[in-house]
């Protein structure tokens, strides 16, 4: 089905991905081959600032990897796209915040699509899964994440034993940002991307850049790249006139007038 499966609206400087694929949204490789040109287009779009990732209607966010295509002798290490499996968490150079609106279960490569977001909101119906243990495969990259991002012993339950995890129990551990009623998802995720759209650019771009260069680095190696002016994106933000623009609007008391330059 490819780019079929997938709706994108445009909404200001707001991009809107919907993976629409009944019944469980999942993701075979033309769709997340899609999914990373969709998301290529979005991180190399000046005019757009921010994007929302949610579900179709229905039960899923996405149920992961199409266990159908599996089935069928489809390896679990082809090929998904520029951006990895689901077109985000092997993006390279996406600088651009992405919220992720969970409508219904995240489940496997589901899941793993939600933690490669920046923000995470869910449905009061959401639940939270990494099943592949059961079906004789890896998570591999919630393997990587999730136990840094929550309690080691919490995240290596769900990987070796596959069992649901409830939304109030994802919130409990920090895995999502906030439970919003089913009704209010899309409307609070577009709240706080209207949030971020009119905020300063240049500096999202920054932390997003220091915060992916820290991931295997020591603080002290980080720090050295950025006063050493190494990272393209914190070097544009202290050369900008937004840096300037910041500065004064604080000692004015005033609201700041963000250009992304």
């Amino acid at each position: 089905m490819g780019k079929e499966a997938i709706k994108v609206d445009r909404r200001g400087a707001v991009f809107e991905v919907t993976l629409d694929r009944p019944k469980a949204n999942a993701i075979d490789n033309e769709t997340s081959r899609a999914m990373g040109d969709i998301f290529a287009g979005f991180r190399d779009d000046p005019s757009l600032h921010v994007a929302i990732v949610t579900g179709g209607t229905g039960r899923f966010f996405s149920a992961g990897w199409d266990l159908k295509a599996a089935a069928e002798g489809v390896r679990p290490d082809s090929d998904y796209g520029v951006g990895g499996f689901g077109g985000l968490q092997e993006l390279p150079g996406l600088n651009k915040p992405v919220i992720a609106a969970v409508n219904g279960m995240a489940v496997g490569g589901g899941f793993e699509l939600a933690l490669s977001c920046d923000i995470i909101l869910a449905s009061d119906q959401a639940r939270f899964a990494l099943p592949e243990i059961k079906a004789g495969t890896l998570a591999d990259a919630a393997t990587v994440k999730l136990p840094k991002r929550m309690p080691y012993h919490v995240a290596m339950e769900l990987l070796l034993v596959g069992r649901w995890m409830e939304v109030e129990e994802a919130k409990h551990w920090g895995v999502v940002n906030e439970i919003v009623p089913h009704d209010q998802l899309m409307p609070r995720a577009r709240e706080v991307a209207d949030l971020l759209a009119a905020g300063p650019q240049l500096v999202f771009a920054a932390i997003k850049e220091v915060a992916r260069t820290a991931e295997n680095r020591t603080f002290q190696e980080t720090m050295d790249l950025i006063n050493g002016g190494k990272l393209a994106t914190v070097q544009r933000l202290y050369n900008s006139a937004d840096q300037l623009e910041g500065a004064k609007a604080f000692a004015a008391k005033r609201g700041p007038e963000w250009k992304g330059q």
